[in-house]
């Protein structure tokens, strides 16, 4: 799919369908807040958020975290501006210093086949990280087994192709308090 113009742009979310709104994301949100609090709130842990995708929820969740914490961020891309998966491009890598013996939080916009997170994962403890949790805002429920489980997890979302908090289509969209689906899809 590919946006051309501001009207097209529109249509999107003009014949989209509202499957989680602003209330319910705040609500799903503020959840995952106490839970990460309650884990984490003692170790002085590393933030480390997947860009761009993560950028909505990151800014949202670290002001809801009344504990002292590090940040740092990861930029790796499995699906371009496609809407199937295809190689991992690695833009920012973790960094070695801020890792080693750390306890690490990875935050992420979805789980969909959970490939990018089980490589991110994977990658920090490879590193040295103490231990390592993960955080996305919405899981895709899909009818097989993924790779990897969330840790914290917001809401859990249809197998659909889904946007907004975060999630883009078509780098669209990331922008919306609330998360849609395209239609037919």
């Amino acid at each position: 799919m590919t946006t051309r113009n501001r009207e097209e742009t529109q249509s999107i979310l003009d014949t989209a369908d509202l499957l989680f709104s602003e209330a319910q994301c705040e609500e799903a949100l503020a959840r995952m807040a106490a839970e990460i609090t309650r884990d984490l709130g003692h170790s002085y842990p590393l933030v480390l958020p997947v860009m761009g995708g993560a950028v909505v929820f990151t800014g949202k969740l670290l002001p809801l975290l009344r504990f002292p914490l590090d940040f740092d961020y990861v930029h790796v891309s499995r699906y371009g501006d496609k809407l199937e998966g295809g190689n991992f491009s690695w833009t920012r890598a973790p960094q070695d210093k801020n890792i080693a013996g750390r306890d690490v939080l990875i935050l992420d916009d979805i789980l969909d086949e959970g490939q990018t997170m089980r490589v991110i994962k994977e990658q920090v403890m490879a590193m040295g990280a103490k231990s390592c949790k993960t955080a996305v805002f919405a899981n895709k429920l899909l009818d097989h087994e993924k790779p990897i489980t969330a840790d914290y997890v917001g809401l859990d979302v249809p197998n659909r192709y889904v946007f907004g908090y975060g999630m883009d289509v078509s780098g669209a969209w990331r922008n919306l308090s609330a998360i849609y689906a395209l239609k037919g899809h």
